[in-house]
């Protein structure tokens, strides 16, 4: 049997798979990312990601034949070498371990190749060209990056929000929804809820669909910070382009990522984009489950070695 893993920044999915790639069984724990929270951490809820797939199986729990882990956070080398040696001590004869642009676009290129779109509590863009060579735009986490990504808005709405509400910025309906969001009586208890212990990345990133309403509402500040998201994601994209030397020929394009699939405002926003950037994507695919790509690299990996 074979095993493919999406671990993202809210949860980690795992997919059990025949050898042909037929799914059997799900499984889903909470996030994977080893950066974030430490290999052992990660390591514990994979171990539950798999014992749930197993067990949903109704299949008593067993070394698999092929393992490929996508996990946000694991595209340094530290992370990925002692998170392989201890998943093939414990879960698989053979494993490689990927970042999760890399699962993202085997599930929704035709021939592997192409450009990988991720916004859901971060943000990446990564391509594969046909000769084998790569680029990346983004990925570079929540202190230094994750433009576009479900945190980023966030931030940005709670800025627009602060700012409205001590005059220094426009009026907008987001001030009023994030309290409402948070059941807060003035804009003065915002500081206790966003500094307080505890709240990561994560739970931020729970603002992102307020701030959807806001735009679907017509809020125009809102509009306009989803304006400004759609064009750094499409901004990423155009730079992969260019270091993959697509120029001006059509390129595969996969998009995941729950913000990106969740808000169709904002997907069609970062469609609009990437057409004013001269970027022409076709086949377009939305890849609601980046762990079947997973598994197209784990089959790929055990049948090469065979």
């Amino acid at each position: 049997m074979i095993i493919g893993i999406d671990g993202g920044g809210t949860r980690t999915r795992a997919a059990l798979a025949d050898l042909d790639g037929a799914i059997r069984a799900r499984g889903e724990a909470g996030t994977s990312n080893p950066l974030a929270h430490g290999v052992a951490a990660a390591q514990r809820e994979l171990e539950t990601a798999v014992a749930r797939a197993f067990a949903q199986a109704g299949l008593p729990r067993t070394r698999v034949d092929a393992l490929c882990m996508g996990l946000g956070g694991a595209s340094q080398a530290r992370e990925q070498q002692a998170l392989a040696a201890w998943a093939r001590a414990q879960l698989a004869e053979r494993v490689v371990v990927v970042h999760d642009g890399e699962i993202a676009l085997a599930a929704g290129a035709p021939d592997n190749w192409g450009v990988a779109v991720i916004a859901g509590t971060g943000s990446l863009q990564w391509g594969r060209h046909r000769a084998g060579n790569t680029a990346r735009a983004g990925g570079w986490g929540y202190l230094m990056g994750d433009e576009g990504s479900a945190y980023d808005m966030a931030r940005q709405a709670l800025r627009a929000a602060t700012q409205s509400a001590d005059g220094r910025g426009e009026k907008t309906a987001l001030l009023a929804a994030i309290l409402d969001f948070w059941k807060l009586a003035v804009p003065a208890e915002l500081v206790a809820q966003v500094y307080r212990a505890g709240m990561t990345p994560q739970a931020l990133a729970q603002l992102a669909p307020v701030a959807a309403r806001c735009a679907a509402q017509g809020d125009a500040v809102a509009l306009r910070l989803f304006d400004d998201a759609a064009d750094v994601l499409a901004r990423g994209v155009a730079a992969v382009q260019r270091a993959l030397e697509f120029e001006d020929a059509e390129f595969p394009l996969a998009l995941t990522g729950g913000f990106l699939l969740g808000v169709e405002l904002y997907r069609e926003k970062f469609l609009r984009a990437l057409t004013q950037r001269g970027c022409r994507c076709a086949p377009l695919a939305l890849v609601h489950e980046p762990a079947l790509g997973a598994v197209r690299l784990a089959r790929a990996m055990l049948f090469s070695d065979a």
